[in-house]
């Protein structure tokens, strides 16, 4: 927004610039030295008129004359002198023009000021008998109307500055409300409210992005459910066998045939919850102490101890609460398998971000190596273990789901020696 009202404003605020300038440079003050011109060639008119007779019944007579025809109030200070300091107006060209003016009619001394009274401009001839003091309205001097061309141009100014920060405010709120749903959406969230609006460019946008969001969300259902129904296709033998194996004959090779089936089943769950990616799932208010004892049960009935570190003061996250918890568990129970220790904490950064941390002390993962692990179906057999029943596809889960979440997942060396696993969520998610 600022970037667009400095695109607006600023070329307009150099073209009152430059008209102000033409203005005050060209008509303003050529009409002002015009004015100035006549008021001092009546005033040099008086001024002769005086000394060519300085009675006061003269003065009188030029004075009565001056005020019906040209505006002037004469009055003489017997035996005064003009004044040694002048007080400069705000308006120099006010000043320069009278100067000028006063200087070519005027042979003798003078003195004028034009701040002293608000309407009139006080000038003052030095004369032998004294001080002539003129009084002269200011219009008489300079135009007047210049103010309120500057009242004008400002005042329209500020108007036309208010409606363009109006509009340009309710096309950057359509922005951000775009940019918000793209963001809910990049978490995994529907926002129901959201409809195009604003400029025709963002509202082609929006339309753009919902009909991309129902392309992917469509995508996403097909391929859920097309694994599903292979999922259960695949079933169905395997139920077969696992009954074939069980009522035959039960010697080593039957309970290897068993291993094998148990694993090919574990397999097609882990590629099904992949594919899924918990969609499904509707995000809620959830406390971090009530998830991180939930993934502690959880591993406590796998015959895990987990040393768990809960935060000092409880706070809650919107999140899918069953993807989340089995990300972490996931995390925890490959701590376990490479190490004999985990340490399960959490801690809020300054940034808003909510770091549900998991430290093993196992052989950990080299850290050249540790985006790799991050892809499916990746198996990194010198820095840890071959897992016996897994596919690779653990820690790409749990990145899908906090990158859902608008997070992400990092991994770095722990202090305990072994692997430490960080899910980052934001604190205000959702």
């Amino acid at each position: 927004m600022a970037r667009v009202l400095l695109i607006i404003v600023l070329p307009i605020a150099i073209m009152q610039i430059a008209i102000t300038w033409v203005f005050f440079d060209k008509h303003w003050e050529t009409v002002t030295a015009k004015l100035s011109e006549g008021l001092a060639g009546d005033i040099a008119w008086a001024v002769r008129a005086y000394e060519a007779n300085p009675t006061e019944a003269n003065l009188e007579q030029i004075n009565d004359q001056a005020e019906k025809s040209m505006a002037l109030s004469i009055s003489l200070r017997k035996g005064d002198k003009l004044p040694l300091n002048r007080r400069e107006s705000i308006f120099i060209a006010l000043n320069r023009t009278i100067d000028k003016a006063l200087g070519d009619q005027l042979e003798e001394v003078y003195w004028f000021d034009t701040t002293r009274y608000p309407g009139y401009v006080d000038i003052r001839v030095q004369v032998k008998a004294g001080v002539l003091r003129f009084i002269v309205p200011k219009d008489r001097a300079f135009a007047t109307t210049g103010y309120i061309f500057i009242f004008w141009m400002l005042g329209a100014t500020i108007i036309l500055t208010t409606i363009a920060m109006l509009f340009i405010r309710n096309q950057v709120r359509a922005i951000e409300r775009l940019s918000q749903a793209a963001e809910r959406f990049g978490r995994g969230e529907e926002d129901v409210g959201f409809k195009p609006y604003g400029a025709t460019e963002v509202r082609a946008a929006a339309e753009a992005f919902l009909k991309m969001k129902a392309r992917i969300q469509r995508q996403i259902e097909q391929r859920t459910t097309l694994l599903a129904s292979v999922s259960h296709d695949l079933r169905t033998p395997l139920t077969r066998l696992k009954l074939e194996l069980a009522m035959g004959e039960q010697d080593e090779a039957n309970t290897r045939m068993k291993q094998d089936v148990s694993e090919m089943a574990y397999m097609i769950d882990e590629y099904l919850a992949f594919a899924r990616g918990e969609m499904a799932e509707n995000t809620d208010s959830v406390s971090v102490r009530a998830l991180m004892d939930a993934v502690t049960d959880s591993v406590a009935r796998a015959g895990h101890r987990l040393q768990t570190e809960r935060l000092a003061e409880d706070l809650r996250v919107n999140i899918r609460e069953m993807a989340v918890q089995r990300a972490l568990t996931n995390l925890v129970m490959n701590g376990f398998h490479y190490g004999k220790h985990v340490r399960f904490h959490a801690e809020l950064t300054p940034g808003e971000k909510l770091r549900l941390i998991i430290d093993d002390d196992g052989p950990g993962i080299a850290p050249e190596k540790r985006e790799e692990a991050f892809k499916p179906f990746s198996r990194l057999d010198e820095s840890r273990n071959q897992n016996i029943k897994g596919v690779g596809l653990g820690l790409a889960i749990a990145r899908d789901i906090a990158r859902s979440h608008g997070g992400e997942l990092t991994l770095d060396t722990s202090p305990q020696g072994g692997l430490r696993a960080v899910i980052s969520l934001p604190v205000s998610a959702g």
